[in-house]
């Protein structure tokens, strides 16, 4: 629990909601005064300052007052004392959010006694992912906490990793969170969650994808993109997740919401209303094993997945998609190309993120050091003594990463192995993170950084394929596989690269190709996604929904 017993909010991931937020959750969850929630029991795994369990409570004790039955003769409110279960790690944070609830209760005429009685019962300090649960829940809700593994220490998410199946690669904590809480459910139960929407598409998500595609059912799903959903900001986009123990049914979905209590409380009315309204879409098939969730517009939805049913994934096309070398100490292995006082064949010029901004590439002149020879192995620093010097000049700092304590015989290799006939084949550059398809083409003279994805081939003609990724297809497969950033920008990672589905080079009428080559040439967005609606045979309605309306 050193994690996060004593640390501060970033590092306990900590992100606090707002009220009109939480409100339309616990709307969504069925958990609502009309009805008599004496009878079932809410849980909460990481309440923080208490924004869902505070609003419960209040929900709870407004319906105990107005359901006489549920006064029992058990000892008047104390029969509430296994209605919530709340548990928050951070102590101070604890002891802060007991006062709050204590007050509440106050407020609402509870004594002292029985004050003591429910908070002893309700509220439990410790960490969620290792603390016993006596007993399963009717309604899960919260914000499960966003920490990355890196900030964990290696014991406790081993012991993570023995008792949850969806931890896997660099999956963040609110995976397992989410893993637990759906297997605290009762049947028919139902979790509403709020958090990064990531898990839902990209690899570390997988195992947790078929977890809930295989037990449960997602049955609303509300995108929060670009809404003010937390009174901080946050990096990743948000979504609303409503899943249901029961078999797999239908989801309805909701895209950024206005974030307003009287708007917020009418659209939880529309997605569990008999009809659909204009703002809920309802699709029959979300969830299916551990495939990314495809949850677009409808148009753009419809067109992602005929283009999957009838085209090959881009390296099933004859295209390799890699990413640049990544050094652990850049500061030593590139330089300016000119300073570096080496054998000449100790260096490849070096392509970087800042030298493709403008769409064509302007080399700054940064090289970076290579030492691997053309066997694929490191070279003998006996052979290289210019190489020899630097690399013992700066030994302190190639030494400390861990590359080199996990290889202490290999300290002076970079974290990725470099191939030098790289830097001579033709490729696309693409930076890993852009606002748009920020495609550039490399006739063969450098040697791609850490920051940037390439793409190479030996069948398909580059210029054409450059039309492609820079067109709206290209852009509605990461968009619709990538989690947004902040700001709108998207990962253009090789996870969701290679998901872009393109026919074989062969099967392209030769107009086609033409048509392609000439406008990868070109800087002209429009004259790529005229070519490029050409060759998938895209109508009117087909080009609308790819800039954004539906059809």
């Amino acid at each position: 629990m050193e994690i996060a017993s004593a640390a501060g909010i970033e590092a306990r991931g900590a992100v606090f909601t707002k009220r009109e937020v939480v409100e339309f959750i616990l709307d969504l969850v069925g958990y609502t005064t009309d009805r008599d929630l004496t009878h079932l029991r809410l849980l909460e795994p990481a309440f923080g300052n208490g924004d869902f369990l505070l609003v419960a409570a209040e929900r709870l004790l407004a319906s105990y007052r107005t359901h006489p039955g549920s006064k029992t003769s058990q000892g008047g409110a104390t029969a509430l004392r296994n209605s919530i279960r709340a548990v928050e790690l951070h102590r101070g944070t604890f002891d802060a959010t007991r006062e709050k609830l204590k007050a509440l209760l106050t407020a609402n005429n509870v004594g002292d006694e029985t004050s003591e009685e429910l908070l002893a019962a309700w509220l439990q300090c410790g960490d969620f992912l290792l603390a016993d649960i006596d007993h399963t829940f009717h309604v899960v809700v919260g914000n499960p906490p966003y920490v990355r593994q890196e900030l964990i220490a290696d014991a406790l998410i081993n012991e993570y990793r023995r008792r949850y199946q969806t931890i896997f690669d660099r999956a963040d904590i609110y995976v397992p969170f989410i893993e637990r809480s759906l297997s605290l459910l009762e049947p028919k139960g139902t979790l509403g969650f709020i958090c990064a929407d990531r898990w839902m598409k990209n690899r570390y998500g997988g195992p947790l994808r078929r977890f809930v595609a295989d037990r449960y059912r997602l049955k609303y799903h509300v995108d929060m993109t670009d809404t003010p959903a937390f009174h901080s900001d946050v990096i990743a986009y948000p979504a609303i997740s409503i899943i249901c123990h029961e078999k797999s049914g239908p989801t309805r979905v909701a895209y950024r919401p206005e974030i307003e209590a009287a708007s917020l409380n009418t659209l939880a009315r529309e997605l569990k209303g008999k009809k659909l309204s204009a703002r809920v879409t309802e699709y029959p098939t979300i969830t299916s094993g551990d495939a990314p969730w495809i949850l677009e517009g409808n148009g753009r939805g419809k067109i992602v997945r005929a283009l999957e049913a009838r085209l090959p994934t881009l390296e099933e096309a004859g295209c390799m998609v890699g990413i640049g070398v990544a050094t652990g100490a850049d500061q030593v292995f590139i330089q300016p190309l000119d300073e570096f006082n080496l054998e000449h064949d100790r260096t490849l010029p070096l392509v970087m993120t800042r030298d493709i901004e403008t769409g064509t590439i302007k080399w700054r002149g940064y090289g970076v050091l290579n030492p691997f020879g053309e066997d694929g192995k490191l070279v003998s620093l006996r052979d290289y003594p210019k190489l020899a010097a630097y690399l013992e000049t700066h030994g302190a700092a190639i030494k400390a990463r861990h590359v080199s304590k996990k290889n202490p015989n290999s300290w002076y290799r970079t974290i990725d192995r470099i191939y030098p006939e790289l830097t001579h084949r033709p490729k696309l550059l693409i930076p890993d993170i852009k606002g748009t398809a920020h495609i550039v083409y490399d006739s063969g003279r450098f040697y791609p950084h850490h920051n940037l994805y390439y793409i190479t081939s030996e069948t398909w003609d580059l210029h054409a394929l450059r039309a492609i990724l820079r067109s709206g297809v290209a852009w509605l497969f990461v968009s619709t596989y990538a989690t947004k950033m902040r700001g709108g920008y998207l990962r253009f990672q090789a996870q969701y690269l290679r998901r872009i589905r393109v026919p074989h080079w062969k099967d392209v009428p030769a107009k086609v190709r033409e048509e392609l080559v000439q406008a990868g040439k070109s800087n002209d967005a429009n004259r790529c996604n005229d070519a490029v609606a050409h060759l998938y045979g895209l109508g009117e309605s087909e080009r609308y929904a790819l800039m954004g309306g539906e059809s």
